[in-house]
């Protein structure tokens, strides 16, 4: 059986031991903010592009800090769909605000993994094993 791989990236915004998620209209899931890289895209390329449609904030692309490479079948496709999810921290200027997709922005905990995807549940006790996340 083919593996298919959904290629991600994800920012980690993180505040007061809590870490932003989003939630799209329709969806019960949180997600970190980020999303699918276009053709030709770099990780950066991707990161600066999703996070200004999803929040309305231009991410510094010069602060962009790797957190890691996670992977996880991928919520909601078929088994054997993986997500492969490249994270960075990165500073911003603007005001976070909900955009296109988005209907919610929340400050998670490591208490609120059962409210966000596979992969994100990795990359929570991630964190919280490094000790940013409470």
């Amino acid at each position: 059986m083919l593996t298919l791989v959904i290629d991600k990236v994800a920012w980690i915004l993180l505040r007061d031991k809590r870490v932003l998620g989003t939630r799209s209209k329709g969806k019960d899931t949180f997600y970190l903010p980020g999303g699918k890289r276009e053709p030709g895209e770099s990780d950066v390329d991707t990161l600066v592009r999703e996070i200004a449609e999803e929040l309305s904030v231009l991410v510094d692309r010069e602060s962009a800090v790797p957190v890691g490479v996670f992977e996880a079948q991928a919520h909601g496709h078929a088994s054997g769909t993986i997500v492969r999810m490249s994270c960075y921290t990165a500073s911003f200027s603007g005001n976070l605000a909900a955009a296109n997709e988005i209907e919610e922005l929340a400050w998670l905990t490591l208490a609120d993994r059962d409210r966000v995807s596979p992969v994100d549940r990795i990359i929570f006790a991630h964190l919280h094993e490094k000790g940013l996340l409470e």
